[in-house]
């Protein structure tokens, strides 16, 4: 077995999203619109002669949780959480979003309302550079939960709610899973997993499984491995690619097979739901032609890790991950520089914090 974790390191130096560098536009762009937002609702509500809504803004999604990566179409952007300081019973879901699309309208040529969120589009050369996505919560009510508000203006009254979602909660709760190095594999090989998934899945529809169910699903089955390496420091080298594979292997054997009425047939579908209430499962939106296409794609990442595990040269175990799971972006070592190495297999444990 080669020894590559240098290469998963650098790989993962490459495609991390680093929020206090190369990210630093959309970290300027985030603090113009919440400025924006804060005096436009402001001036609105103090000319009807109306109390003034207030909020509180985080970070949410893989940029909170460190587990982003840059995305291939350039397209970055970054979810922000906007915590009104209201009830849900307060006001309807949509009418609070209006308040966000509105004061932002005419902030770039694209503000629009999704039915999870309000989305800030930025264009660059006639094409899409990045955006903002804005989920609106009402997160002052009196059983102390957090609810995101769901629809568009024209939906139907059934599809406009308020659904319990606490973005925050689910920070806290992958960032508790594991602590220290075990942490910090734990989120690389989300991120190898993200990346697999730009490369293997269509950019566009619906096929893809979302980054949140990737990550939902290492919170339920990724185990750290590494090896002590001395006993005094108790030092630990970590092996990312042994690390990737288990979990790779552990969400293959939580497939179950369940009933498919359109096809009148078992078909095989993975659960993986949310650590925090309401526990919802991300994977839920796939349909079982999505979910079986996701299974036979995570099959031939297990077989490119396997064959690129059982290699001894560094060059051809690399060469096999970048064409076969991860793309260009995954370094391979020069020829020359590795056909004299190889030797013993070095065995690594699984280890837990």
């Amino acid at each position: 077995m080669a020894s590559i974790q240098a290469q998963f390191r650098t790989f993962h130096g490459t495609i991390k999203l680093n929020w206090n560098d190369e990210q630093a536009t959309l970290r300027e762009k985030r603090g113009i619109v919440i400025q924006k937002l804060r005096d436009q609702l402001k001036k609105r509500f103090e000319d009807e002669k109306k109390p003034v809504p207030t909020f509180e803004e985080r970070n949410q999604g893989s940029y909170a949780m460190g587990t982003g990566v840059k995305p291939l179409d350039s397209d970055f952007d970054l979810d922000v959480a906007l915590l009104f300081n209201l009830s849900k019973d307060d006001e309807q879901p949509v009418t609070v979003k209006q308040w966000v699309h509105d004061a932002l309208d005419g902030h770039t040529k694209d503000v629009k309302i999704k039915r999870p969120c309000v989305t800030v589009q930025y264009v660059k050369d006639d094409e899409p550079a990045y955006h903002l996505d804005l989920a609106v919560y009402a997160a002052k009510n009196d059983d102390d939960k957090v609810f995101l508000a769901k629809g568009f203006p024209g939906s139907a009254a059934e599809n406009k709610v308020w659904e319990e979602s606490d973005p925050m909660a689910l920070v806290a709760a992958v960032d508790a899973r594991h602590a220290g190095e075990d942490r910090d594999q734990f989120k690389r090989v989300i991120c190898y997993l993200k990346r697999w998934k730009d490369e293997k899945f269509p950019t566009n529809g619906e096929a893809a499984p979302r980054g949140i169910a990737l990550t939902s699903a290492a919170y339920h089955w990724f185990q750290p491995v590494s090896t002590l390496v001395d006993v005094v420091s108790m030092k630990r080298e970590y092996d990312d690619h042994k690390a990737t594979y288990d979990l790779v292997m552990n969400m293959l054997g939580r497939f179950a097979s369940e009933w498919d009425g359109a096809t009148n047939s078992l078909r095989p579908r993975l659960h993986a739901p949310l650590p925090v209430p309401p526990n919802q499962d991300p994977f839920d939106r796939m349909s079982f032609g999505q979910m079986e296409s996701f299974k036979t794609k995570l099959e031939s990442l297990r077989d490119a890790l396997k064959a690129s595990m059982d290699e001894v040269d560094p060059h051809v175990a690399c060469q096999h991950l970048a064409d076969n799971a991860f793309g260009k972006d995954f370094p391979v070592p020069p020829k020359e520089e590795t056909a004299s190495r190889g030797g013993p297999s070095i065995i690594s444990s699984n280890t837990s914090a």
